[in-house]
């Protein structure tokens, strides 16, 4: 589970809030061309120090920036590092019922960790909020570099750019995607970050039957996919240090409240579960879609895992006796002491934003942390 000081925390969250109207004004004014970077920064840094201030009223331990400088989870962190470029595809993402902006990150070099990175950045100033306050700690998510490599593949154009550099050498592209990633985290590591959370849409995809037919030939292909995302995802943070907590988020996809992919984790569990060298999985629970909690029995002895029962998708608050009924159902597969409660997904994945409002927000947060402390004693106060 989450700790905090040494010990046991049951709730979290996982990590994007609501963009407040200050601040999509201000990145609308950039894009318009009517104030320039030094003013939207100016709004960016005033917006997230009132948010972990917040944070903090509300009772989380683990705060973030509530990726308030991003436009979207995953690309921003892609075009930071050096030999991505920013690109735009002919299509967005396909979600249930939408099609998201068409933006997206295409190699143009061999990949490298820019000492400048945008997300490295971010976290100093979310440090230097925090540093001298021992009543929180601060989070870095970032996007998994399994999520990075479907990107670059995402489409003709991007695996033809990617084989302009890289050819066929899987291995060389695992090398230089993983030590560019490896370098940010030991950055951010440097700077204080001791919480780096792996988000990860990639697992979420495979385990969607609909994905195997239209994205695949046959299950072999799956099954040779889900070992080259794990050596992608390995690779990067192999030889961590030993007070840095590395886990992951497995999502389905979570834009403007839809979403991407249906189906339990039963068809990625043995290798997600299994050889993914985190410490905890923070895991989308929160509807029919999600399947059940049996996958859970393939999860590594001593391992985490973070049950994203209260949806961040709908402003409707679920029932907190029913959230402990399935909490320890849940405990049959992974012992009480093991788990935790959070949210699914974030709240804004892209700063669009999910459809409810700041105020519906905060009552899910305050919900997850009320239910935790009735099924675990929570360091709430």
């Amino acid at each position: 589970m989450p700790e905090f000081k040494g010990q046991p925390l049951h709730y979290d969250i996982v990590g994007s809030f609501l963009r407040p109207k200050e601040l999509k004004d201000a990145r609308k004014d950039f894009a318009d061309h009517k104030i320039d970077r030094n003013r939207l920064l100016k709004v960016e840094n005033e917006e997230i120090t009132k948010l972990v201030a917040k944070e903090k009223e509300v009772g989380l331990k683990i705060v973030t920036d509530g990726e308030f400088r991003r436009s979207y989870w995953h690309l921003d962190t892609f075009w930071g590092f050096e030999g991505i470029r920013h690109t735009k595809q002919e299509h967005g993402y396909i979600f249930h019922d939408l099609e998201t902006r068409n933006d997206s990150a295409q190699v143009e070099g061999k990949i490298k960790f820019n000492p400048n990175h945008p997300d490295l950045l971010a976290y100093k100033f979310l440090y230097g909020l925090i540093k001298d306050d021992d009543s929180i700690v601060a989070r870095q998510s970032i996007p998994s570099p399994a999520q990075c490599y479907a990107e670059l593949v995402r489409g003709p154009k991007n695996v033809a750019a990617l084989k302009r550099v890289y050819g066929d050498d899987t291995d060389a592209l695992i090398h230089d995607l993983g030590q560019a990633y490896h370098d940010l985290i030991i950055a951010l590591y440097e700077v204080g970050c001791r919480d780096v959370k792996l988000d990860d849409c990639t697992w979420g995809m495979l385990a969607d039957k609909d994905f195997w037919k239209t994205m695949t030939d046959n299950y072999e292909d799956v099954e040779k996919l889900q070992q080259l995302y794990v050596r992608f995802n390995n690779e990067a943070i192999k030889d961590l240090p030993d007070d840095l907590r590395i886990s992951t988020h497995v999502c389905r996809g979570n834009y403007a409240s839809t979403w991407a992919a249906s189906g339990g984790y039963q068809p990625v569990a043995h290798t997600l579960f299994a050889e993914e060298n985190v410490d905890a999985y923070y895991l989308e629970f929160d509807d029919q879609r999600s399947g059940d909690f049996a996958p859970l029995k393939e999860v590594t002895p001593g391992k985490e895992v973070v049950l994203g029962l209260v949806t961040s998708k709908k402003p409707e608050l679920e029932d907190s006796a029913n959230l402990i009924k399935r909490i320890h159902e849940a405990s049959q597969y992974v012992p009480l002491d093991h788990l935790s409660l959070s949210t699914q997904c974030g709240f804004a994945s892209t700063e669009e934003g999910n459809h409810l409002t700041e105020k519906q927000q905060w009552k899910k947060i305050k919900l997850v942390i009320d239910t935790a402390d009735q099924v675990w004693q929570t360091v709430n106060n």
